[in-house]
């Protein structure tokens, strides 16, 4: 099974992205106002916190886009007000010939948006469908939504844009924020949506940053005091994103530690081990015999969280061991039977291996 997952950035690269992240808060903030929980309600002229414009526009700068802000539904609702603000309902929306997440399809469907597919691993059939179909907009998730996807997200924009510069662009960019180099903006597309959730922030909340037409009509639209995210809210946004890459650097290079070691044969019961995202970057372990099901048993005794709870969230930092993304067993039931997902958290590789192989000896 050949699966190509999102090329993590070292940890040297996620150092920077944290240094970036403070010079530009510092620029943004006065010291005292870091040492606050930001102000709440609408304020007169602003309708939202002082606290909470200040943290969009740090990430606008972060991100270096126009503009962006934060919304309440975490990534999904940011994806909802991306789509939003660009397509009208009943248009025409071109999306990877794959099962679309379904949070967005329910958005999707809400809109009345009707749905042409293409393979964009394959430009050609990008190309194609954009000739032969009237498209208003292009929704691209950023990381892998089948087993063998292995589309470069820059790659897939500039295709687009090429055939209609004019043509909007939205990616969602859950799992691959504080992982990848560049997010979707920075490879082209005009909005990118994504949860801060997942970046060690504030439940529920989430981010959209891209073109200023986009975001302004997203946040004229969202007026309702009770819809704006708070001050506290925007400054724990902050905090969690400033940890995120190393976090997530670290988490990359221990699953890359794990692949090596499982594969050398450290654990005989293991027949494969790699790496794919499905969402989020996971380690993948084939077992010689289908004892994946009775092995998670044991090993949430042996302290491994059994489930996620906003996949990579501030709350998760055991390891987590699940069963195989209903994408995989789509595509092979039978692995349902023989293979896991392993997320490192923030686990060190010594912890995983020493779970794997207790739950393995008490299964026998």
């Amino acid at each position: 099974m050949k699966a190509y997952p999102l090329e993590s950035i070292t940890i040297e690269e996620a150092k920077k992205f944290q240094f970036k992240l403070i010079d530009t808060i510092t620029k943004h903030f006065h010291g005292e106002e870091i040492l606050s929980l930001g102000d709440l309600g609408v304020v007169q002229g602003l309708n939202k916190p002082t606290t909470t414009l200040k943290v969009e526009k740090v990430l606008a700068d972060f991100f270096q886009v126009e503009a962006a802000v934060l919304v309440r539904g975490a990534g999904t609702a940011a994806i909802r007000w991306g789509l939003y603000s660009m397509i009208k309902p009943g248009q025409t929306i071109l999306v990877h010939e794959a099962p679309i997440y379904p949070t967005t399809m329910v958005t999707i469907e809400s809109m009345g948006l009707n749905i042409v597919k293409a393979d964009f691993n394959n430009s050609v059939e990008i190309k194609k469908a954009l000739e032969e179909n009237k498209i208003d907009g292009v929704l691209i998730q950023y990381t892998r939504q089948k087993i063998d996807d292995c589309y470069d997200m820059k790659e897939v924009v500039e295709v687009i844009k090429k055939q209609d510069e004019n043509m909007p662009i939205i990616t969602d960019d859950n799992y691959a924020v504080m992982k990848v180099e560049n997010i979707g903006v920075q490879c082209g597309a005009d909005l990118s949506a994504f949860s801060m959730f997942k970046l060690l922030g504030p439940e529920g909340i989430g981010c959209v940053v891209g073109k200023k037409e986009y975001i302004e009509k997203i946040i004229k639209s969202n007026y309702s005091g009770g819809g704006q995210v708070q001050g506290h809210e925007a400054m724990e946004v902050l905090r969690g994103l400033t940890y995120a890459p190393v976090a997530l650097a670290i988490q990359a290079e221990v699953n890359d530690e794990l692949v090596n070691r499982l594969n050398s044969g450290e654990i005989k019961e293991v027949k494969n081990a790699f790496l794919a995202n499905a969402q989020s970057k996971v380690l993948l372990v084939e077992f010689e015999k289908p004892i994946a099901r009775e092995l998670l048993k044991y090993a949430e005794k042996l302290g491994a969280a059994p489930n996620p709870v906003g996949a990579e969230s501030k709350y998760e930092f055991v390891p987590m061991f699940y069963r195989v993304s209903g994408t995989f067993r789509a595509a092979d039931p039978t692995l349902e039977e023989r293979m896991i997902r392993i997320n490192p958290m923030r686990a060190g590789a010594h912890t995983i291996i020493r779970i794997l192989k207790e739950a393995i000896e008490q299964l026998s």
